[in-house]
């Protein structure tokens, strides 16, 4: 049961900057030595950014890069081969670093909403707009996924995979204001059921492996995404309000995994680790919930990916993540 796993305290969201396979390797393993994930570098250009990435892992579907974005064609172009060319290289670095590791290993997609709401039809109109085409995207994802997971562990056989599924999108969806082709209008939310289903369908492509839900906007769904199978919610802590604060409560004691976003994404001055950590302790204590609990059901993690940051930068950020989670550990009150 996913709800039984326990997470390690700390782990990276999933872009770097930069564009070197090897060196974001080495960043992603050597800052978290029991939770290091696979690297995105979208600084190399269309096919590494978030969408081209996933949209490379989609079977029987392709896309291409069109003035307005990526577009579903008939048949693989250059675009889905570079995209699956650089997941390769990734791939590649990733198990160069990780010989003989046994652990948590975190890998990142694009969850099917966010995926509907970014790729085009035909048309030019998004795969959102049509009911049908949202199911087939959803099935080409979870069938590419379940391809992508079993290559993962042939290359890390003592891995724990976690699946991560970026849906920043998702409240816009939900709310119906993903805007159409001319931006004139928006597309009509779909039922929160179906939603919820969507999610759930490819959630339950990891049988037995715990899937994260990744989103750095306001009001993130964590209701919606418990029943939906999501083990963890990743989120950026900075954006939580107090009328966050009950379904937060209900999803810890329900024994959801809360990945907070505690470090900022871009570079800043970074305040001292346990200072990072005040306002996850604030909550808690808000929350009534037992001191103890917190290192059990908390990973710190930026606030977002880190491909806007300086290398530099993106290397401090990722070890102050660990580090913080030590003080979360070491001082829970």
């Amino acid at each position: 049961m996913t709800a039984d796993i326990r997470f390690a305290p700390a782990t990276g969201i999933g872009s770097l900057p930069g564009g070197d396979a090897r060196e974001a390797a080495r960043t992603a393993t050597g800052s978290f030595e029991d939770f290091p994930f696979l690297p995105e570098l979208p600084a190399r250009g269309p096919g590494a950014d978030m969408i081209g990435r996933t949209a490379g892992m989609l079977v029987e579907l392709y896309a291409r890069v069109e003035p307005s974005g990526w577009r579903l064609g008939d048949r693989p172009g250059r675009d889905t081969k570079r995209a699956r060319s650089w997941l390769g290289q990734d791939l590649d670095a990733l198990e160069e670093f990780t010989q003989g590791y046994e652990g948590q290993l975190k890998v990142q997609a694009v969850g099917p909403w966010t995926l509907a709401s970014a790729l085009e039809l035909r048309n030019g109109e998004a795969v959102l707009s049509d009911p049908g085409a949202c199911r087939d995207l959803a099935a080409s994802l979870a069938e590419g996924l379940r391809l992508h997971l079993e290559d993962v562990r042939t290359r890390v056989p003592g891995a724990q995979i976690v699946l991560q599924l970026d849906e920043p999108s998702l409240i816009a969806v939900l709310r119906g204001q993903v805007r159409s082709a001319s931006g004139y209008r928006t597309y009509r939310a779909p039922d929160r059921q179906v939603v919820e289903a969507g999610l759930r369908d490819v959630v339950g492509v990891h049988a037995g492996g715990p899937v994260v839900v990744h989103s750095c906007a306001p009001d993130v769904p964590f209701a919606l995404l418990r029943r939906a199978g999501a083990a963890a919610v990743s989120f950026d802590f900075s954006l939580l309000t107090e009328r966050d604060d009950d379904v937060i409560g209900e999803a810890v004691e329900g024994g959801t995994r809360l990945f907070a976003g505690v470090v900022p994404g871009t570079d800043t001055a970074l305040s001292d680790p346990a200072g990072s950590v005040m306002g996850v302790r604030t909550l808690w204590r808000r929350l009534g919930l037992h001191p103890g609990l917190l290192a059990e059901a908390v990973t710190v993690t930026p606030s977002c990916g880190l491909a806007g940051a300086s290398p530099e930068y993106a290397r401090k950020a990722l070890a102050h993540c660990a580090q913080a989670a030590r003080s979360l550990a070491d001082n829970p009150e």
